[in-house]
């Protein structure tokens, strides 16, 4: 078992809560490693190491081989954004002296296992001044949390009659953010012959004085905010034997965090090695920031213009076509408490080792890149003359559903692509479950698949 590394992941997970936070710490750790922003080149040669991000959400890692960069690149690819409820553009209101904050669900998640949560919130908010504010509440013994109430179970006898997926409305997870003491003249009936009424949304202002006091933050700067509801609370080992980790976003950021380990500390070759981390994955990939934008093909664009002979499209076409990856993504871990739902021959194991899914997709594999015979069996080779141990499997039984990745959009140009990730127990719910040893070999095998030659 790597501890140091294990450590370190842990550390990264609580750290990184949000896309951003995760680029933070991926850039400081690439420039640990020597590696430094691209517009510090002119030119590049073997041995260079360069990153491009893309709005603090995205980045791309890349350390030039000795090669001819037509002949391909090593690339590990993994997303950074998991499921999580969005703050609104206008959020904050006040109800019967209690003040929420809206929000809205992002990704694939349960919705009622998000209530009765301890919560925080990651984030900006950028002003008209041009300054932006960074916010971190709810992680820090001293920090208040937040939190989504639910019905008492005395009185719950209808919400239990609904289906899952309905009996908490999308629009009642707003968050608990202030509540005020109601007095007389609060609670006094407005009627027209009421000398008393109560003070309008008394409770929201004292919120917003809270907020210009703490962050000079008016209530129009929530229309260009970025802030992300999130667990609050760290990554803690599970399990009597530590065995096991339980903590929040790990799919897909056990991948990236492996991914990117992988890359600083190994070594390239003939090939360039590049590890890519995205956004938008959990709602297909969208946007500037995700895998369907032009992102990884103008970084690789922006380094071939920086290589011997300059850009030319040519160059760039094979040089993509040519490539060979890792999508390093998540897949379910085999649940014993619901067996059923899984092709147990075709599963993946907690403790068992990477896990490579030759095709996601849903019930037909739609959506999947389905990877060639061909590239598979060279990186079962390179696992096994490394030691490093491995598992085929499925996301779960044919008929029960399906997932997709970044594997598809990458193999559009052409590139051998093949999803690759750690089992993950509980994918999606607010705390996930992975195997330490998953992690450990995900790193080994990250490392010895930027070997390949061609």
């Amino acid at each position: 078992m790597n501890e140091t590394l294990i450590s370190d992941y842990k550390n990264f997970l609580n750290n990184g809560k949000t896309e951003r936070e995760c680029v933070q710490q991926i850039i400081k750790f690439a420039e640990q490693q020597g590696y430094k922003d691209i517009n510090a080149y002119e030119t590049l040669a073997q041995g260079d190491k360069v990153y491009i991000q893309k709005m603090n959400k995205t980045i791309a890692l890349f350390e030039i081989g000795s090669g001819n960069i037509e002949d391909g690149m090593n690339i590990l690819g993994a997303h950074i954004d998991s499921p999580r409820l969005d703050v609104k553009q206008n959020p904050l209101y006040e109800k019967d002296f209690v003040v929420y904050l809206n929000t809205h669900y992002y990704g694939g998640i349960k919705k009622y296992q998000w209530v009765t949560l301890p919560l925080a919130i990651h984030g900006v908010v950028c002003k008209t001044d041009g300054s932006t504010v960074n916010i971190k509440i709810g992680e820090d013994e001293s920090d208040p949390v937040f939190c989504i109430s639910d019905i008492l179970p005395h009185l719950a006898q209808d919400q239990m009659k609904d289906k899952a997926s309905d009996f908490i409305p999308g629009e009642n997870l707003d968050i608990v953010f202030g509540s005020e003491i109601p007095s007389k003249n609060d609670t006094a009936k407005d009627t027209k012959d009421s000398k008393e009424t109560k003070e309008k949304d008394k409770a929201k202002k004292a919120i917003l004085n809270l907020l210009k006091e703490k962050y000079g933050i008016e209530e129009d700067d929530f229309g260009s905010a970025e802030l992300e509801v999130v667990p609050a609370g760290n990554a803690r080992d599970c399990g009597l034997d530590r065995s096991l980790i339980l903590a929040y976003g790990q799919d897909d950021r056990s991948c990236a965090f492996t991914s990117v380990q992988a890359l600083l500390t190994g070594k390239a070759a003939s090939r360039t090695n590049c590890c890519l981390c995205v956004d938008k994955e959990e709602i297909g990939s969208v946007g500037a920031t995700g895998m369907g934008s032009h992102f990884f093909e103008n970084a690789t664009a922006e380094v071939i213009s920086r290589m011997p002979g300059g850009y030319n499209e040519l160059t760039l076409r094979r040089c993509l076509a040519n490539s060979s990856m890792l999508s390093s993504d998540v897949n379910a871990a085999y649940d014993p408490m619901n067996s059923g739902l899984y092709d147990k021959d075709n599963a993946s194991f907690l403790g068992g080792g990477i896990v490579f899914n030759k095709y996601t997709g849903s019930r037909g594999k739609t959506s999947a890149s389905d990877a060639n015979p061909e590239f598979i069996a060279k990186v079962r080779n390179i696992m096994k003359e490394n030691n490093v141990p491995f598992q085929m499997a499925e996301l779960g039984k044919v008929d029960q559903g399906g997932g997709g990745t970044i594997a598809y959009l990458a193999a559009k140009y052409g590139m051998n692509v093949l999803d690759a990730g750690v089992s993950v127990l509980s994918m999606h719910a607010p705390w996930e479950i992975t195997s330490s040893e998953d992690i450990c070999q995900a790193y080994n095998s990250y490392k010895a698949f930027i070997t390949l030659t061609k």
